[in-house]
């Protein structure tokens, strides 16, 4: 099940250098110049979690394998590229293929690193990201309606359902309002995720601040923080230049640059737990003397399809699931402590699992 985070964003607002310091790579080159980034660069990445590392000591495991999440380091959109200018349609395809956005945000000044427009405006910036991608969402639902009213005349029911979200959506989108903002009963999201739109998708703005605000942001960052929460979006703040500097060091040399500059954290977990956070994703974890690993699923997903992420088999010869909570887990020192105290749950196909699930799944072949 794999869940991917697109990196979007005018050219030179830093991107490709978070994308690098994400993957810990040099896959993306981060060049002075517009559309430096041709084709979409691919990385998975850990996402940070300390229950795994607790876990794993608590089970004495041989190996720890954390839950991984994708990001995807798209080229730089420019005004009028729902048009097609510069290499706009190459960029809006590359962008329905994601999950959620991550909406990397100028908010530093440097006048060796040239802005697109010549000015350091995130507001404005935003909102010609969120223009270009409304207006491509447009004529890609205005594209349809003949043909969907024509089907819907003769009966057909789908056809029916589709133009009914199109025309809710329309209004919107011609308001200059994101089609996320369509309200959806839970039996339509399904067909509506199909209409492929980008401005359906959620979004996480990334502040790339200058290196002396990367704990607390500055001024630029507060007025995308203010329009995110308008939004009912999220924002988070990071140093693009702190990070790529952090991602090429060693474990314990990372600990020691972070403690001089005065970060708890690399900014980056910030960035991959909200990333996770705005999938609606949560964790699960298989616990053994062999591997402590964690695993990814949608919040809302019931025991067999859980256990269906490891291998499509489990999910088909489902039995049940042995199930210890997180906190009881610990509490009392792994799987047998929990048992003796009554912490340890048998679940069927109903149960649905909770973020920190430790679970072993029992299956017929």
């Amino acid at each position: 099940m794999g869940f991917k985070c697109g990196i979007v964003g005018l050219p030179n607002v830093g991107k490709s250098t978070l994308f690098n310091a994400l993957t810990q790579t040099a896959a993306a080159q981060a060049a002075n110049y517009p559309f430096c980034t041709i084709e979409p660069n691919v990385g998975d990445v850990a996402v940070p979690d300390s229950r795994l590392d607790v876990l794993a000591k608590i089970a004495g495991s041989g190996q720890i394998i954390p839950t991984r999440l994708t990001f995807v380091d798209i080229a730089g959109l420019v005004r009028g590229a729902s048009r097609g200018e510069g290499l706009g349609n190459q960029f809006l395809a590359n962008i329905r293929e994601v999950d959620a956005i991550a909406h990397v945000v100028r908010c530093f000044e440097d006048g060796d690193i040239t802005h697109v427009e010549g000015r350091i405006d995130p507001i404005n910036d935003i909102e010609t990201i969120e223009t270009e991608l409304m207006l491509a969402d447009l004529d890609s639902l205005e594209k349809r309606v003949v043909a969907l009213e024509k089907r819907a005349r003769g009966q057909d029911k789908e056809a029916k359902e589709t133009l009914d979200l199109i025309n809710r959506t329309l209004p919107l989108l011609r308001d200059g309002k994101p089609a996320r903002l369509v309200e959806l009963k839970p039996e339509e999201e399904r067909a509506f995720s199909q209409l492929g739109l980008l401005t359906s998708k959620p979004v996480l703005y990334v502040c790339n601040v200058e290196e002396g605000a990367a704990d607390s942001g500055n001024d630029f960052s507060a007025k995308v923080f203010e329009r995110a929460k308008a939004e009912g979006a999220v924002a988070v703040v990071v140093s693009a230049k702190i990070e790529s500097e952090i991602a090429v060091l060693p474990p314990d040399e990372q600990t020691e640059y972070l403690d001089a500059i005065g970060l708890e954290e690399p900014g980056l977990n910030r960035v991959i737990r909200a990333g996770y956070s705005l999938l609606g994703l949560l964790t699960y974890f298989t616990i053994g003397p062999k591997e402590a690993r964690a695993w990814t699923i949608t919040a809302g997903t019931r025991a067999p399809q859980a256990a269906g992420v490891i291998h499509s088999d489990f999910e088909k010869g489902f039995i049940r699931s042995e199930t210890v909570a997180y906190d009881d887990y610990v509490a009392f020192k792994g799987e047998a402590g929990a048992r003796e105290a009554g912490k340890f749950r048998l679940e069927g196909k109903d149960y649905v699992v909770s973020d920190g699930d430790v679970l072993h799944f029992r299956f017929a072949n």
